[in-house]
């Protein structure tokens, strides 16, 4: 099995999982007696861990080796599952949700992911935006049946009432982490940097470049912050009552069309240019985002979500070629990580935000995010548009 194929399969497992626990950690959290205060601290904590280890893994992933870094922190992962799985203490739940290995969506750009970027950026250029493409769209599918098979609990405990509750479930993880582990094994020395020695890491020539794109990302991310799939399925049950059944199934859907969406947008990028990817799909989708508040019923709500999900990802293996793109291949681990940490840096206060906010207007993390997001497509297009990207 080729490298690529092999990251894939890690890719498909690992989201499966967050799909599944994403629906599963909201629901449980709304069923905690935990107040929408801390249920916001547990996704503010797990957004500041996936910054705080990205950063170690721009600063120390080369050092330590790929291979190494991607086994050490999915061997990470399934140990903060079963934390999420076997407590209720807020203090636990916090520190596990640091670790940065847990995800409140499917398709993740935390530390794990930029072992990924790192991994799959030696693909020629010209194949570059497909592989990421492919890449995402394993992702979305992956997370789109974990989002199913997180209803089914739920769904079967009216015929098997011993069926064990919602929380106990999050026991996958760490299977799910040792099935991950076995594949990382079989890597070869071909996924590590291949520089010549004596070579400088980190960022060099392209500081400059990947400092402005890091800052622009923040922007998304912070307006993304409002809204993680987590918190949606919050939302969706304080607002309509929905639960983990109806989510799981519309969360199925939404995986389906961002594995659609991805696809398309690898072959996009490699003929309108990746930023006219990444702007053009993005804006549309803000207009959907803002709408959802608006729906006088849950039907509409979930409609409004699914018409927004077929656009609104498409900009995400763009984002990743073009930071591949960007900088020389020496700098492609730091780049990832530096602009996946930038992302999580600000999104912590998302979560938290969202909570307060909704005891202002149900709806009003929905605007937010939707206009802070279209700020950042339009600062991002008028920053980069005469940027020329380099060549391998």
């Amino acid at each position: 099995m080729s490298d690529v194929r092999i990251i894939f399969s890690v890719q498909a497992v690992r989201a499966f999982l967050y799909g599944f626990s994403s629906i599963l950690i909201g629901s449980a959290l709304a069923a905690s007696g935990l107040d929408a205060i801390a249920v916001g601290a547990v996704f503010t904590a797990m957004l500041l861990g996936m910054a705080v280890s990205s950063l170690a893994v721009a600063r120390w992933g080369e050092a330590l080796g790929r291979r190494r870094a991607y086994a050490l922190l999915l061997a990470i992962m399934g140990v903060a599952g079963v934390v999420f799985a076997l407590s209720d203490w807020l203090p636990l739940l916090v520190l596990a949700a640091l670790t940065g290995t847990l995800s409140t969506d499917p398709n993740e750009s935390g530390p794990i992911t930029t072992v990924e970027q790192a991994m799959l950026s030696a693909t020629p250029p010209s194949d570059r935006s497909r592989v990421y493409g492919r890449y995402n769209a394993v992702a979305y599918l992956a997370g789109a049946a974990g989002a199913l098979a997180a209803g089914g609990p739920s769904a079967l405990r009216d015929l098997l009432p011993a069926i064990p509750p919602d929380q106990r479930w999050l026991l996958l993880m760490p299977v799910g982490a040792v099935i991950c582990l076995l594949g990382v094994r079989r890597l070869s020395r071909g996924v590590e940097a291949d520089v010549a020695a004596g070579t400088p890491r980190g960022l060099v020539r392209s500081r400059g470049a990947v400092q402005r794109l890091a800052a622009l990302f923040a922007v998304d991310a912070f307006a993304g912050g409002f809204i993680v799939q987590s918190f949606i399925v919050f939302w969706f049950a304080r607002q309509f009552g929905a639960g983990a059944e109806v989510m799981g199934l519309a969360f199925f859907g939404v995986g389906l069309l961002q594995a659609a969406s991805s696809v398309l947008a690898g072959w996009l990028g490699a003929r309108i240019g990746l930023l006219n990817t990444m702007v053009f799909s993005h804006l549309p989708s803000n207009l959907l985002l803002a709408l959802v508040p608006l729906a006088p019923t849950l039907g509409t709500a979930i409609a409004l979500l699914l018409a927004r999900s077929a656009l609104s990802q498409m900009d995400v293996p763009a984002r990743q070629a073009y930071v591949a793109a960007l900088v020389d291949p020496a700098e492609r681990t730091a780049a990832a990580g530096y602009t996946n940490a930038a992302r999580h840096l600000v999104r912590p206060a998302g979560p938290a935000l969202a909570s307060i906010s909704m005891g202002m207007a149900a709806g009003l993390p929905f605007l937010v995010a939707g206009g802070l997001k279209a700020v950042y497509d339009l600062a991002l297009y008028f920053t980069f548009r005469r940027v020329r990207l380099g060549d391998d």
